[in-house]
């Protein structure tokens, strides 16, 4: 590419090989379990948590055919997810944490507090109208979008006290650290309940059908990002965010909610930024999984701190290794990893393409001329 940074060289070989990977692993007709299909990690079953890192990028490469293709076995679990939704006293569908090729709940002690996996499917057909804004797109995925919607708006506990929405307790947020019966108010998953609600708003706009007063009212209502001394907690329970070592391993979850997701009307970028510094010194990397590298690299790149995004790329710690083949070492009973391969490609894909609203070239990449990036066939992400 032209390009001084010695890096460049190591972060081109690392996109070809993880498009060659993903597309051989986890473009089939199902989610794919998080070591594709070399050889079986948590049973064999797919995670639908993780789908978002297996199959975003697809749409963002100009391949949205595959993520299609494992959509369609959203309509086979549908059933399921619908009668696990009435059967918890929920409306809509909620779907399942670990699955099985049939949609059947997998035994997990995660799986039934879990909830970040739930917006995946309204994310995913949104990329889909995206690519094709036929009404033929808009049946296709409606019925869907709109039981996610419907236990989204039904889940959270209304605080007469406060007069607002709270997720949890129990819960389990992405950073799974948290005592589910103590924990509410993950600050990840109410940017991702309120981005995901108004996009669901507007497929009911884009049907011709009227928005439920339940959607709004939880919208109006929903908590706050919870915050403490100019940070955002990774939950508003849990006020030692950033003095408990324990809460300083695994996902750093709270970069979602200005990463994987768009700036929202919950959002304060001052307030992420001092987050993104705070989370950048004092957390335990070591302790992490493949994808949470190129996660700080897409909240790095939409808060303008290009050199971050790269040096997030290639931080050293063991769990962000990509081996000579191409994939994301994580231990050794996980000696590779998919979901750092599909987040590798939908980081690098924002950084060179953007997203709404971004007037930046090649946002995510310094500008002092050790970068010379040139790309084609990305598309800018929400």
């Amino acid at each position: 590419s032209g390009s001084t940074d010695p890096r460049a060289n190591e972060l081109e070989r690392r996109v070809v090989l993880s498009q060659y990977l993903t597309k051989a692993q986890t473009a089939g007709e199902m989610p794919p379990q998080e070591t594709g299909l070399t050889y079986n990690s948590w049973y064999g079953k797919p995670h639908l948590e993780m789908h978002w890192w297996h199959g975003v990028h697809y749409a963002l490469w100009g391949r949205p055919q595959y993520l299609e293709n494992t959509l369609n076995w959203h309509e086979t679990a549908f059933d399921n997810a619908k009668a696990l939704a009435e059967r918890q006293g929920f409306k809509g569908a909620r779907w399942q944490k670990m699955t099985d090729p049939y949609g059947e709940e997998g035994p997990s002690s995660v799986g039934a507090f879990l909830v970040w996996q739930q917006p995946h499917f309204i994310t995913f057909a949104e990329l889909l109208y995206r690519a094709d804004t036929s009404e033929a797109t808009l049946n296709k995925y409606k019925e869907r979008v709109f039981a996610t919607a419907e236990f989204m708006a039904s889940f959270p506990d209304y605080d007469k006290e406060n007069d607002r929405y709270v997720l949890g307790p129990p819960v389990i947020p992405a950073q799974e650290r948290f005592e589910k019966t103590e924990t509410f108010n993950p600050t990840y998953e109410l940017a991702y309940w309120n981005w995901a609600l108004k996009t669901a708003s507007a497929w009911k706009e884009r049907a011709g059908e009227p928005v439920p007063k339940q959607w709004t009212e939880v919208l109006e209502k929903l908590s706050a990002l919870p915050v403490q001394e100019d940070y955002y907690l990774a939950t508003e329970s849990a006020t030692d965010s950033y003095t408990n070592p324990e809460f300083l391993t695994d996902h750093p979850s709270v970069f979602g909610a200005y990463g994987m997701l768009p700036e929202t009307s919950l959002l304060n970028k001052a307030t992420m930024r001092n987050t993104f510094n705070k989370v950048w010194e004092v957390w335990t990397w070591e302790d992490t999984w493949g994808w949470d590298f190129p996660m700080t690299a897409m909240t790095a790149t939409r808060l303008g701190m290009p050199e971050k995004a790269v040096d997030a790329l290639f931080m050293d710690a063991q769990t962000n290794t990509y081996l000579k083949n191409g994939h994301n070492y994580q231990e050794e009973r996980l000696t590779l990893y998919m979901p750092g391969n599909g987040g590798l490609l939908t980081a690098v894909a924002m950084m060179c393409a953007g997203w709404d609203g971004n007037e930046t070239k090649n946002p995510g990449f310094p500008k002092d001329g050790s970068w010379n990036v040139k790309w084609e066939g990305l598309e800018p992400f929400f």
